[in-house]
């Protein structure tokens, strides 16, 4: 029959279903089996805001188009709506608190970053229609899984520890224990996710982005922002006080709590979760896009109203946690006081609903149960087990007395800076995956703007590295002689592609990709899914590839132990 899937390979996953509507003009070409693992992200798209079912015709008209983005909109604004979570709160509002307008200019550099690691994930949910962990421990093997699944248990699993502080700090304000705030967003959170329905989810997280977002408009209206400083701030680069290595620490825990390794692995499965194929690519585009313009103005409106909050008082240069600066805006409002917990408070239940979520889907992949918000809790008890014990664990520990709960914060953000190099690595690897990504591989540029950020994280958390062990040492020196390492690098990679032995493989390799992109028509390449993973050939790396990636993770392994040495310093000081 013209349009159907061909029947799926004896003990092979069982086949996709086409997203697009049958082609008007035969003959009509059978499809492969897709590498979607289950049946529950089949089917139509169910949105808090709309519904796209399967085989409707594709979109046509400006109204049609709103309606389909509006069915679609939801896993790139909640990605990045958690971005801001209770870390992001209290290192925005410690960037305003300790260096005023200062450090506005990193934030504006973060939103390519943002598109750019987010765009990548899009492409590999809506193409694969596997999870970031499976993919990883797929095509690398056991070992790097290990690794990079590991460090994300590990990070997630403090970062939700950091949420909880959160909701306890913010309650705290209004003279309500931790042991009653705490316990009851624990519970909230378990009813939410586990109620078996993808949409109620959705809507659950767009009703608290809703009332995140209009918690901002009183911040922004009375704490009096200053236009010509603010502009300046964001396009010219510097630092109140000069570059040192409590700057850098805190300018890397900016990058780690607005580009965060937990969301590469959270929007990719939820994107597949949310039956997004790549016909639909572009609306998830244009979603995350949207979230990643909202969460730099919020980030940079925290910044703004904390320096506003505590400028001319003994408060300002000490930051000590998110409760402090909310006591700060109380001395200038009581208005402005409870609008900052409210915002704290809803950011920690958005981060921990969306930092324990993209847990328990990477969990779902890497152990191979059945990991979806559209089946029930007795469908997927594993699934749900696994969120409600972390969220229950990561709730036991905030009510511990005598947690150092300021520093923790901090130092997770920052270890989530310290991560993202490798994090970033492997996407860029899968994504220049033929087997896996078909004509959806990135393009040349691509790859060279996400060089270039790689680089840049690098750069930011081998200062923090020399700076630790060195305290002497300049921090700006520093940072600018291992941009010149770093370039030097890069100039000689480029010569060892361009001249070297492998570089026949590395042109064919290329030129491959290139041509499989402009042989399909658009219709094709819109329908393209990757097969079954037990169908594809194996990744062989070069030499050179492994040793960069061995040399990689050796460096992340010193960064984390003096990432720990420094957040230990900054605590007994």
């Amino acid at each position: 029959m013209p349009g159907s899937p061909r029947p799926a390979v004896p003990g092979s996953p069982r086949p996709a279903v086409p997203g697009n509507p049958r082609p008007a003009a035969p003959p009509a070409r059978l499809e492969r089996p897709s590498a979607v693992l289950d049946e529950a992200h089949l089917g139509d798209i169910e949105g808090a805001l709309g519904r796209v079912r399967l085989g409707e015709e594709p979109p046509s008209g400006l109204r049609r188009r709103l309606v389909t983005f509006l069915a679609i909109v939801g896993p790139g604004l909640i990605v990045m709506i958690g971005d801001n979570d209770a870390g992001g709160v209290a290192t925005y509002a410690q960037a305003g608190q300790d260096y005023g307008y200062s450090l506005l200019w990193v934030l504006l550099l973060l939103i390519p970053v943002l598109i750019v690691n987010q765009e990548m994930v899009v492409r590999l949910g809506a193409v694969t229609g596997v999870g970031h962990a499976r993919l990883i421990n797929e095509r690398f093997g056991r070992f790097w899984g290990a690794f990079s699944v590991g460090d994300l248990f590990i990070l997630n699993f403090l970062t939700i520890v950091t949420e909880f502080i959160g909701v306890s700090l913010s309650m705290s304000y209004f003279g309500i224990s931790s042991y009653v705030s705490v316990p009851v967003a624990a519970a909230l959170l378990i009813g939410i996710t586990t109620s078996g329905s993808f949409r109620r989810w959705e809507r659950a997280m767009f009703a608290f982005i809703a009332a995140s977002l209009a918690l901002f408009v009183p911040l922004v209206v009375f704490s009096h922002p200053q236009a010509g400083p603010i502009a300046y701030h964001f396009v010219v680069p510097g630092v109140e006080h000069g570059v040192s290595s409590d700057a850098v620490l805190l300018i890397i825990a900016i990058v780690g709590t607005t580009v965060a390794p937990w969301q590469l692995f959270f929007q990719q499965s939820n994107v597949i979760d949310k039956r997004i194929t790549p016909r639909f690519i572009r609306y998830e585009r244009a979603d995350t896009f949207l979230g990643s313009l909202v969460v730099v103005v919020s980030a940079a409106i925290i910044v703004i109203a904390t320096w506003y909050a505590v400028r001319g008082t003994p408060a300002a240069g000490h930051f000590t946690d998110a409760l402090g600066v909310a006591d700060a805006f109380r001395a200038k409002s009581r208005l402005l006081g409870g609008v900052f917990a409210l915002i704290l408070l809803d950011a920690s239940i958005i981060g921990a609903a969306a930092v324990t979520l993209s847990t328990s889907y990477a969990f779902g992949d890497v152990f191979g149960i059945r990991h979806s918000l559209h089946r029930s809790f007795r469908e997927a008890k594993a699934f749900y087990a696994s969120y409600g014990t972390l969220v229950v664990l990561a709730a036991a520990i905030v009510l511990l007395p005598g947690a150092p709960l300021g520093l923790l914060t901090t130092a997770v953000q920052a270890l989530a800076g310290v991560l993202l190099p490798s994090a970033s690595v492997f996407l860029l690897l899968l994504c220049n995956d033929p087997q896996v990504l078909g004509p959806w591989v990135n393009p040349r540029w691509l790859n060279a703007v996400t060089g270039v950020i790689i680089a840049v994280l690098l750069i930011l958390s081998g200062t923090l590295v020399v700076t630790t062990l060195f305290t002497g040492v300049s921090a700006g020196g520093v940072a600018v002689g291992l941009a010149a390492v770093v370039l030097a690098g890069a100039l000689a990679a480029a010569a060892w592609l361009r001249f070297g032995p492998g570089r026949h493989a590395t042109t064919s390799a290329a030129l491959q990709r290139e041509r499989a992109r402009a042989a399909m028509t658009p219709a094709e390449r819109a329908s393209w899914r990757m097969p079954p993973l037990a169908l594809l050939a194996p990744v062989r790396w070069s030499p050179g590839t492994r040793l960069g990636v061995l040399v990689l993770r050796g460096y992340l392994v010193v960064s984390v132990l003096l990432l720990i040495v420094k957040a230990v310093q900054l605590g007994g000081g």
